[in-house]
């Protein structure tokens, strides 16, 4: 595959397609990952990064729009600085003393894909 960057009109070739890394999985510690999963661990919905209710946080666009954070319910990790993978704030208002939880996402890898496997 060829992952082209915008921004800088570089483009990247790798044997991974662009459309599962960072979609189906996350690499390093998430920041990347762009996906749809909506659901912890905790099989909570998660809640809309620009709201605040539930639980209330500091963790809205456009301040973390470079973590992909922004107007919708997907996992994502705006504090890398501390969590290694992505992450959501339970949309469930009895969760005050575990107000977030990790996502069920795999991280990339050969191994967890099964076009891979040779």
């Amino acid at each position: 595959a060829v992952v082209s960057t915008q921004s800088t009109g570089e483009t990247e070739e790798c044997d991974v397609p662009a459309c599962i890394w960072d979609m189906d999985c996350y690499t390093d510690n998430g920041v990347q990952y762009r996906g749809h999963k909506g659901v912890n661990l905790e099989d909570d919905s998660c809640q809309d990064w620009n709201k605040d209710f539930p639980i209330i946080h500091g963790y809205h666009s456009p301040e973390y729009s470079w973590a992909g954070v922004g107007s919708h319910t997907y996992c994502r990790n705006p504090s890398p600085e501390s969590e290694n993978r992505p992450w959501c704030f339970r949309d469930n208002f009895w969760a005050i003393f575990t107000t977030w939880a990790y996502c069920d996402i795999p991280k990339c890898s050969r191994d967890a894909f099964d076009f891979y496997k040779f």
